[in-house]
């Protein structure tokens, strides 16, 4: 599934995910028991209820709420020293990337839509770890 991760429509990666698993609408039907346009509806929605959303997860069998975290690694602006002390959850200091994200950055340098720079200081990723990936990937 080739993701955007910067704008998130959860419906249609859901109809992608549908395609390219070829799950056919019957299987959907007796899931969630719907009519063909609740699926339409549910293809067509930009945000949906966690519980939905983790039904949908089980069905296509991915994470579908892996779309939101990488958005959140890859844009969420950095904490300051003074915000991470007034927090009521602890901050997780080590992002984890995933493959997805790893493939989305790496075709982002591959198509000239951004520099090796650019990636570095608009994700915030560390430039060893950035040519590491170059080589383990390309």
């Amino acid at each position: 599934m080739e993701e955007n991760f910067r704008e998130i429509h959860i419906g249609s990666m859901i109809r992608q995910c549908v395609a390219d698993r070829g799950i056919s609408f019957s299987r959907i039907k007796k899931v969630f028991k719907v009519q063909e346009s609740d699926v339409q509806f549910i293809y067509e929605a930009k945000s949906m209820e966690t519980e939905l959303m983790l039904k949908w997860s089980k069905l296509l069998e991915y994470d579908l709420f892996r779309l939101y975290s990488q958005h959140l690694i890859l844009y969420a602006p950095p904490v300051s020293a003074s915000d991470k002390d007034s927090r009521l959850f602890p901050v997780k200091e080590k992002n984890i990337y995933t493959k997805e994200m790893i493939d989305f950055i790496i075709e982002t340098l591959d198509t000239g839509k951004k520099t090796k720079k650019q990636v570095l200081e608009e994700y915030r990723i560390p430039k060893t770890t950035l040519h590491k990936w170059l080589a383990k990937y390309k």
